[in-house]
């Protein structure tokens, strides 16, 4: 099968995605993508029209097209509905702008949850990257159509849920595998953060416990290994300066080999997010032998075996210290085997199969009709 995905935000995850499917896949996938230069609003604003475009221009025919949540997919499949040649289009929502927590003092622009809603109402099918984000986004739905006084069509939002399935993200585990180095007993656990620093990931809820860990004479070793959008985040530097004295690495690891060497050092790996749609960067961690520590909300759970949600997660945020404190004085026996398991099912040595059965399952529907 011809497969064309196309990935109007290319970078990060979006683009690890598509890449890793494209090398992973049974399938025959070419990418057709923009950079993230544009940034993620003008990019569900304009891409359709560019790419659209852009395929219009190429003589080729695909039997599927794949695309992502940032993709305004309505416009795009009017303007390029001769070069689409009707080929079925799923949709794959890496995101969403209806249930995505703003920031503080920011209200919601709902022209891109309304992008979101017509993409999925023009795709053949759906795939979300987790159970609680389809969960989030289908019953989030009434109330973003609900706010207008007539035609609201809520019926679509059952047609919407009867096409959309669960696709997790694959993730290349194996680019991260290597000697783990020697544990000396004596020395304090190491904690690691590997998440961007930004408001919906909890930096400071993350070390403010930190600081009662401190106050309470509790020691440790720190790994801070995030993406630092604002480096110069008086946040961020402070907690920088605080923590110094106890920090083995601070900063985005300049390539892949860095940063699975700070995993497989690590003995902790903490989220204190507020928003998770998945949660790759905890799965890489886990793999790489961590021991999580997560809040019971958002997609943690389904990511964290039942048998091991008591001693991985965490019921609030005022709690986090309290558990934290516990796996640093009185670890609990925890099944590392079931952890590396489960994080290890997200490799695209076990995912490719099932991308390729999803789609074609998908293609060979539309072609039957």
């Amino acid at each position: 099968m011809r497969i064309l995905y196309i990935d109007p935000f290319h970078g990060g995850s979006h683009a690890a995605v598509a890449q890793g499917f494209a090398a992973a896949s049974r399938h025959d996938v070419t990418l057709l993508t923009l950079s993230q230069a544009g940034g993620w609003r003008w990019r569900m604003r304009g891409a359709a029209v560019t790419l659209a475009r852009k395929l219009q221009e190429r003589a080729a025919r695909y039997d599927l097209i794949v695309t992502t949540d940032m993709l305004d997919l309505a416009t795009f499949r009017g303007l390029a509905r001769e070069a689409i040649a009707g080929a079925p289009i799923a949709l794959y929502m890496h995101e969403n702008q209806l249930t995505y927590p703003l920031p503080p003092g920011r209200s919601r622009d709902l022209a891109f949850p309304w992008i979101n809603y017509t993409s999925m109402l023009a795709a053949d099918g759906i795939f979300f990257n987790s159970a609680f984000h389809r969960r989030a986004m289908l019953g989030a739905l009434p109330d973003l159509i609900g706010r207008f006084h007539d035609h609201q069509e809520r019926d679509l939002i059952t047609a919407l849920e009867a096409k959309s399935a669960v696709l997790p993200p694959g993730i290349d585990l194996a680019r991260l595998d290597g000697s783990h180095p020697e544990r000396d007993a004596n020395a304090p656990p190491i904690i690691l953060w590997n998440s961007r620093w930004e408001y919906d990931k909890g930096p400071e809820t993350f070390f403010n416990a930190l600081g009662e860990l401190e106050a309470a004479g509790v020691d440790f070793r720190l790994i801070v290994a995030g993406e630092h959008i604002d480096p110069h985040n008086p946040t961020f530097e402070a907690m920088r300066e605080r923590f110094a004295a106890r920090t083995l690495w601070w900063g985005y690891a300049p390539d892949t080999a860095a940063y699975a060497a700070l995993l497989r050092q690590a003995d902790i790996v903490v989220s204190a997010a507020i928003q998770e749609f998945f949660g790759i960067a905890v799965i890489e961690a886990i793999y790489c032998g961590c021991v999580p520590l997560l809040p019971a909300r958002l997609s943690y759970p389904d990511l964290i075996p039942a048998a091991l949600h008591r001693a991985c997660l965490y019921a609030d945020d005022a709690h986090l210290a309290e558990r934290l404190r516990e796996l640093l004085l009185d670890p609990p026996e925890i099944d590392r085997a079931a952890l590396r398991a489960a994080a290890a099912a997200y490799d695209w040595s076990q995912l490719a199969a099932r991308y390729d059965a999803a789609f074609s399952g998908l293609a060979g529907e539309r072609m039957v009709q």
